[in-house]
């Protein structure tokens, strides 16, 4: 059975979606099954596959909408088994639209019901809030990976993120888990970033994923190339950093008996 990660965090910048394109790509090389739903209205996740936002025509906001399958909405990408649901503008439109349907909140699990089981994992980059897109992203999930940036105000937000994923716990999703806290964008030559660490992990202790994320200048140009890290650059430390992070990922769910 596919497993379903959202990556989530309201606060923007952390690299939210740098680490799913470039995760999704990293299970991908590691012979996994993967798709990858673009639930941000700024479509990076998109373009950072490679896709011209503008030709979209059917992704996330059909989808949410019911007025496609996610069989249809559904486009391979040059990543080696990563397949993607894009997204577009359009969908900043769905907070609105959504608002008066019943069980607004289980749009997106209701789509998903059909194919989770085609993939071995479903990655989902949520935007940099707690609406209705985030709120049906949690909802679908099996479980969810926080991104930390290792900087000043790190820890702000993280408390209501938090009590949302709690909330959600006990209203819409009990079997919502919290797969880790990934730290982000460290830069070991700089004494907040140790500290940021030491504080997070000091704070959540075994939901801190053992790998780091490091600032690395290759992690920020490969987007504009339209490529994963992977495919621009695979001995980068971003690179390593991913497939770390992957292996960490494909370790602790051997462990748990929730490998595929």
């Amino acid at each position: 059975m596919g497993k379903i990660i959202a990556i989530a965090n309201q606060k923007g910048g952390v690299g939210k979606t740098t680490t799913t394109v470039n995760l999704a790509a990293s299970l991908g090389v590691l012979e996994k099954k993967v798709l990858l739903i673009d639930a941000d209205p700024q479509a990076n996740a998109s373009s950072g596959l490679g896709v011209i936002v503008e030709d979209v025509e059917g992704g996330t906001y059909q989808l949410l909408e019911h007025a496609i399958t996610a069989k249809e909405a559904i486009i391979e990408t040059t990543s080696p088994n990563v397949s993607l649901i894009p997204a577009h503008i359009d969908l900043v439109a769905i907070e609105i639209e959504l608002v008066d349907k019943e069980n607004r909140e289980f749009m997106l699990k209701q789509a998903l019901e059909d194919i989770k089981n085609d993939y071995d994992y479903i990655l989902i980059d949520c935007a940099p809030s707690l609406g209705l897109i985030t709120l049906n992203a949690l909802v679908a999930a099996d479980s969810v990976i926080i991104p930390i940036q290792c900087e000043y105000f790190a820890l702000e937000g993280l408390g209501k993120l938090l009590n949302t994923i709690k909330s959600i716990q006990n209203i819409h999703n009990p079997e919502l888990d919290i797969e880790g806290l990934l730290l982000t964008m460290y830069d070991s030559r700089l004494r907040l970033s140790n500290q940021v660490v030491e504080e997070v992990k000091k704070h959540f202790q075994d939901m801190v994923f053992k790998t780091i994320i490091q600032r690395n200048v290759r992690l920020s140009e490969a987007p504009s190339y339209g490529e994963s890290i992977i495919a621009y650059d695979a001995t980068s430390r971003g690179a390593v950093n991913y497939i770390n992070l992957a292996n960490e990922i494909l370790k602790n769910h051997n462990k748990d008996g929730k490998s595929n």
